[in-house]
């Protein structure tokens, strides 16, 4: 298992055929029968291995029933994986086999056991799967850490945080699973992690942080020869704007993943496609690719693509389409009810609302994402609200929520979305200049603002008063104002700023 997990394919399918041979019982034959499916699955992630993963399982129920439990949660990884192409064994499958075996864990499951008993529940009843997975979550961000031969339980976690719209819990295991592989050295998890942890760092804004993570994926897989969808690399290139370069990666990815039967990767191409349509208004073309994102209710999938086709639909005049879609979104936003999930539910509630309801739901939006991680997410909010406040005349308010969100996008090196709010920035009469690398620089006038508040010695919290923010949008600004200026910290703010002048 060491020689799969360290990417040493190969090796581990030699060292397979010599234990094949030397196998003595029904449990050594079904170690050996286990560890080739994992191989085939880590090397190539499609539809093959769900079956064999679950009759693996099976046959280990009477022989280990710990490794049983762990194997029917590889199993469920490789469902996901196999997503809308799964034809013999889905979600659903895994879930009804693996319930004898998880309520044998016994009164102190760990948290491996948590995270089966959550995903079991949530192929049952999403509402009722919610606390389960809750519980799993917990208990795996309160400091824990799987064995070594089990570090892929931070990436199911993660997905299970995803799921359930927990920002938090999804940034914290992936950057822990990230961190173990690396430290373990162990290709194919490290593979495994940073598929995950790039879109993570592309919602929060990090862009940069994602480019390095998508060179590293690329790097690994390369060495390794596995194959997979570059997931990072497409949800990048959607949320940057890079329409060439995305659909040129939609088509190559849309080939790869067809042949290995990689239905989540397909399931990614279709939201990036939507993510693409919206930021560039083509929202005719963005409601088949959100419709395509959301209709096959994948894991995580369809809570990213029921956004766009709510956005998408309400464009296009499709109200009908639109309402059908926020249904659906509310029933998983409303069981989970974190800030993530209510802040893009009310974003999506907005666009169908009107007057002062519609306004209530925006602002209600900005506040919700404003208390989490995801900057892409409330960058999108200013943007809507201030495109609705110039459809309502309301210039003067609009120019505010559209320059917030240009900020935020050119921050974030999100061009399309930035260049969607510069044109509504010039619509209400604001003169406003494209950013390239030499105003890249420059200081918003709220970072500005925020520096000179903090080289006056208010703390995050303070500065967050004053200003009607809260204190985690205080530390992003000034993570930015810091970059800009090339410091490491506050202590050296008041070293570049020697005459007061932030500007």
């Amino acid at each position: 298992m060491a020689n799969v997990q360290a990417g040493a394919f190969d090796t581990a399918r030699w060292m397979l055929t010599l234990a094949a041979g030397d196998a003595a019982n029904d449990a050594q034959r079904a170690q050996v029968d286990l560890i080739r499916v994992q191989l085939a699955f880590a090397s190539s992630r499609g539809t093959e291995a769900p079956p064999l993963l679950l009759a693996a399982a099976r046959r280990l129920e009477g022989l280990d029933a710990g490794l049983a439990r762990a194997t029917y949660l590889d199993a469920f990884s490789a469902a996901l994986f196999g997503a809308r192409l799964n034809e013999t064994v889905g979600v659903a499958d895994i879930a009804e086999a693996a319930r004898g075996a998880a309520s044998r864990a016994g009164p102190e499951p760990s948290a491996a056991d948590l995270l089966l008993t959550g995903l079991i529940a949530l192929a049952d009843d999403y509402v009722a799967g919610v606390p389960a997975c809750r519980a799993a979550i917990e208990r795996m961000t309160a400091g824990w850490t799987p064995p070594p031969d089990q570090l892929r339980r931070l990436w199911q976690g993660c997905v299970v945080a995803l799921e359930v719209w927990d920002d938090e819990g999804t940034y914290v295991l992936s950057r822990h699973h990230v961190g173990l592989a690396r430290k373990s050295g162990a290709l194919s998890e490290v593979a495994l992690a940073l598929s995950l942890r790039t879109p993570v760092l592309v919602f929060g804004g990090e862009s940069e942080a994602a480019a390095e993570t998508v060179a590293e994926t690329r790097s690994v897989e390369e060495s390794t020869g596995i194959a997979a969808a570059p997931y990072g690399a497409l949800i990048l290139a959607a949320w940057q704007g890079r329409g060439d370069d995305a659909e040129t990666l939609i088509e190559s990815t849309r080939r790869g993943a067809a042949a290995r039967g990689e239905g989540v990767g397909l399931a990614i191409c279709d939201y990036t496609e939507a993510v693409l349509d919206n930021s560039n208004r083509r929202y005719g073309d963005g409601v088949a690719a959100a419709r395509s994102a959301s209709e096959h209710r994948e894991v995580v999938v369809e809570n990213w693509g029921l956004p766009e086709l709510v956005e998408a639909a309400f464009r296009t005049g499709d109200i009908a389409l639109a309402r059908a879609a926020l249904d659906r979104l509310t029933i998983k936003t409303q069981a989970c009810r974190t800030d993530w999930a209510l802040g893009v539910e009310a974003r999506s509630r907005a666009q169908l609302s009107k007057g002062s309801q519609a306004e209530t739901q925006y602002r209600t939006a900005i506040d919700c994402l404003t208390r989490t991680r995801m900057r892409g997410d409330l960058g999108r909010a200013h943007l809507l609200y201030g495109e609705w406040l110039r459809r309502a005349t309301r210039r003067v308010d609009a120019r505010r929520e559209l320059e917030t969100a240009y900020e935020m996008f050119t921050s974030m090196a999100m061009d399309g979305f930035a260049e969607r709010a510069r044109r509504e920035l010039r619509a209400t009469g604001a003169s406003v200049r494209k950013r390239g690398p030499e105003t890249s620089s420059e200081l918003t006038p709220q970072e500005a603002q925020i520096a000179h508040l903090a080289v006056g010695g208010l703390t995050n919290p303070e500065i967050g008063a004053q200003l009607f923010i809260s204190s985690r949008t205080v530390e992003w600004h000034l993570r930015k104002v810091y970059l800009k200026l090339g410091i490491a910290s506050r202590r050296y703010l008041r070293a570049a700023f020697p005459d007061g002048d932030q500007r």
